[in-house]
């Protein structure tokens, strides 16, 4: 087999793990959050910052139209404040709020159950071994998606 097809196979498996863990994770999500919303939260959490609707539709790699809908449900959540672009009167600038942080913790204490069960049914499997590799493969991803355009 060769390198090419080993490694579609690895990115193959990925996408199924994820499509299957964001189905098992929306199953508990509370308060009718969405895959979609928690992954905004998620991405202000970890980064940090405002961010403006176009940069957060590009590093999701959705459209304005798909980020500016989520940013609206946000919104009305009350997880998200936008507020005016001082640099740019027609822009906005997005940022998380401190209920949106509670709601972001209350969404992975929700999926830990889950993930207990999960993690218990494969013994011998070192989880812990896998996460560098991972993300090294999306920092990778996420450096050749910034050169790319």
């Amino acid at each position: 087999m060769t390198t090419e097809s080993r490694l579609f196979d690895l990115f193959n498996e990925i996408g199924i793990i994820a499509q299957l863990s964001g189905t098992m994770f929306e199953r508990v999500m509370p308060d009718g959050m969405t895959l979609a919303q928690f992954t905004v939260l998620n991405h202000f959490v970890r980064l940090g910052g405002e961010k403006s609707p176009a940069q957060l539709a590009s590093a999701f790699q959705v459209t304005r139209g798909t980020m500016t809908s989520t940013l609206q449900k946000l919104e009305a959540k009350r997880l998200i404040e936008m507020n005016p672009d001082p640099d740019d009167a027609r822009g906005k600038r997005v940022k998380i709020t401190d209920m949106g942080r509670r709601m972001r913790e209350r969404c992975i204490e929700a999926i830990g159950p889950s993930l207990s069960q999960l993690v218990g049914e494969f013994k011998g499997i070192g989880f812990e071994t896998l996460i560098e590799p991972l993300r090294e493969i999306r920092t990778r991803l996420d450096s050749a998606r910034n050169e790319n355009g």
